[in-house]
């Protein structure tokens, strides 16, 4: 018993902003007996935002509670720990409003999940839902949660999004971008580059050898150059280096019916080629179950796919599913770094 136990994965969880649904989602999860069992929790944000949270959902996430400088509690298996900053007044944050005390109360808590992942202290990150206008709001260059981990851990390697849902990924080559600028981004280079880190990535979520298709640009995937080059020019060739390098990918395919033929059985992934190409097709696929993976870094960085759901916040009625689904998830890919 004691070896499993050294072996458990130890995950950052960040409470994320606390206008939405966030500490009601980590109230949820972390009364989960599943979330518990797999994993050995570290909460980072303040007690009183949880126990907000646990009274609109009307759990107990029973935590050990320990003040930020104060040493760590001797753990107990399946019992998580919160580090208490104390610098989220939940009168100071009024539900479904941006604000910078908000986004300050986010930061502030991921920024300290990171490092905590980066000094050895974890082996995953997970936050609950952010919102990106209350974290400009507290860093004004804050573009996304990629530029955001890899300026706090000084990571100069390459990282990408992918978004999961019930074994199926979606990875792209392009994300946080005008529609307009997409072509001109689209290289050889970039696309091999992502279907590498795709293929690392299911690896290390314990995908033997992924299925990688890849999406065209165009309608049709350019029907034969008729509608855009792209697929013939860029795209095709980067498949066939991916397949020299034995990636199991092919395309380009259609956009519109690539994630049919995925969510059949017949591929593990799909690249696609821009940010809302392949979320609309995720969403609608389930929207409650959707996980994002921030992969490329040291170790993973987990959240749900959907955002803080300012008009629902304190009603109690937020899904857990996808928040569940990224902590379980980061724990499988911890876990599988550890035993590596």
């Amino acid at each position: 018993m004691e070896a499993q136990l050294l072996t458990r994965p130890r995950i950052a969880l960040a409470m994320g902003d606390a206008a939405g649904v966030s500490s009601e989602l980590a109230a949820k999860v972390l009364a989960d007996p599943q979330v518990r069992e797999a994993a050995e929790i570290t909460v980072i944000g303040d007690a009183r935002m949880l126990a907000r949270g646990a009274e609109f959902a009307g759990v107990n996430p029973d935590v050990d509670v320990v003040r930020d400088g104060e040493p760590m509690p001797r753990r107990v298996p399946g019992r998580p720990v919160l580090i208490d900053l104390g610098h989220g007044d939940p009168d100071g944050i009024r539900l479904g409003e941006i604000s910078e005390a908000g986004g300050r109360f986010a930061t502030e808590n991921f920024r300290r999940a990171l490092r905590m992942a980066a000094a050895g202290e974890a082996d995953a990150v997970c936050f609950t839902p952010f919102n990106k206008a209350a974290m400009r709001l507290v860093t004004p260059g804050y573009e996304d949660e990629i530029g955001f981990s890899a300026e706090t851990i000084g990571f100069h390697g390459v990282a990408k999004e992918f978004n999961v849902l019930e074994g199926l990924w979606n990875a792209r080559v392009t994300s946080h971008v005008p529609l307009k600028d997409v072509a001109g981004l689209l290289t050889k280079e970039a696309i091999l580059d992502n279907l590498r880190l795709t293929d690392e990535a299911l690896r290390a979520s314990g995908v033997a050898r992924p299925r990688i298709a890849v999406a065209g640009l165009n309608p049709h995937a350019g029907d034969n150059g008729n509608f855009g080059r792209e697929e013939i020019d860029v795209i095709a060739p980067a498949v066939e280096a991916g397949k020299r390098e034995q990636i199991a990918c092919d395309g380009p395919f259609p956009a519109d019916t690539v994630f049919v033929r995925a969510r059949r059985g017949d591929f593990d992934a799909v690249l696609t080629m821009f940010h809302d190409q392949g979320q609309i097709a995720m969403k609608l696929i389930g929207f409650d179950a959707g996980v994002t993976l921030m992969g490329g870094f040291p170790f993973p960085i987990c959240t749900a796919a959907h955002g803080t759901a300012y008009d629902i916040a304190g009603k109690g009625i937020a899904h857990p599913g996808a928040m569940r689904n990224a902590l379980l998830l980061a724990s499988r890919m911890a876990a599988s770094r550890i035993a590596a």
